[in-house]
């Protein structure tokens, strides 16, 4: 007999679930991270982007683990998840990390500070998302 957390992660869609709890989980990281570093509180980091750890980052690459768990690792399925996953952590250091760079000269150039700065990522908040995600679809396979 199952009990309820076991049975809703063996008999749901465990691959979905391992990326939501993975960005999730990624994004309660930044807020807590932020308020610890700044010595307060931004609401804005429990659902936006940019920071430490990369949320993105994170569910694309407990996305792929579940995927390779799940259909093998050298399927086809898992490949594109890989291919995916890697598009999007190249996205979160390059082009979205010149636009925050932007935003931020914008900010300081203008008088209305309109302009969101946490967009982006740098390689270390990247590589610290991807680690956790990839920790989290081996424990919840491996579970």
């Amino acid at each position: 007999m199952h009990n309820g957390w076991s049975h809703l992660v063996m008999e749901s869609n465990r691959v979905l679930l391992v990326a939501l709890i993975a960005v999730g989980s990624a994004q309660l990281m930044k807020f807590v991270l932020y308020a610890w570093y700044k010595k307060r509180t931004r609401f804005e980091r429990l659902f936006g982007s940019g920071g430490m750890p990369s949320s993105h980052s994170a569910m694309v690459s407990a996305l792929a683990t579940g995927v390779g768990f799940q259909t093998g690792w050298r399927s086809p399925v898992f490949a594109v998840s890989c291919v995916m996953g890697i598009i999007v952590l190249y996205d979160a250091i390059g082009v979205r990390r010149t636009v925050g760079l932007q935003s931020k000269y914008l900010n300081q150039m203008s008088e209305t500070e309109d302009f969101p700065e946490f967009v982006g990522h740098t390689p270390f908040e990247v590589l610290m998302g991807a680690l956790w995600g990839v920790f989290l679809g081996v424990l919840l396979y491996t579970v």
